[in-house]
């Protein structure tokens, strides 16, 4: 299941709108529809990397194309958002499985969700915010300043 995944549009340093992707592209149309002139750039606020959308037609046509479509039902839990698939280990991987007390899915599921919490989310936070900072003021006075304080973590 994909993490609540959130935008931020901007109009040169006025912020239009932030919020889930539908919320986002909603506001952003209403500011372009009023606005004709506007610039509009929009950003993923995981990433901090710039993101475009097709802004032709109307709100509905914008959402239609922007918006993930339902994927198909399948086998799994869905009202818990299992999503069944198949993996490929090896056969010392599936005998170390077995013989642990619970099933191979909930041993890998443990596994994984162990793996996340233990990554080191501060780099990720901190590229996020270097590739906004240089795209929104990257030819500012002082901007390398800030770069290099946030690269040493000052």
């Amino acid at each position: 299941m994909e993490e609540h995944k959130t935008y931020t549009a901007f109009d040169g340093f006025n912020r239009i709108g932030t919020g889930d992707l539908r919320t986002m592209l909603a506001e952003t149309w209403k500011h372009l529809t009023e606005n004709g002139n506007a610039r509009v750039i929009i950003y993923d606020d995981c990433t901090g990397r710039q993101v475009d959308f097709d802004f032709s037609g109307g709100l509905d046509a914008v959402l239609e194309r922007a918006l993930p479509k339902a994927e198909p039902k399948g086998p799994g839990r869905p009202k818990l958002g299992v999503v069944s698939r198949e993996i490929s280990l090896l056969p010392r991987h599936w005998e170390w499985l077995e013989r642990q007390p619970v099933s191979a899915s909930a041993v890998i599921r443990r596994l994984v969700d162990a793996a996340r919490r233990s990554e080191d989310r501060s780099r990720e936070r901190i590229e996020a915010a270097g590739n906004f900072m240089w795209s929104i003021a990257g030819n500012l006075e002082g901007f390398e300043e800030a770069s290099r304080a946030l690269y040493a973590g000052k």
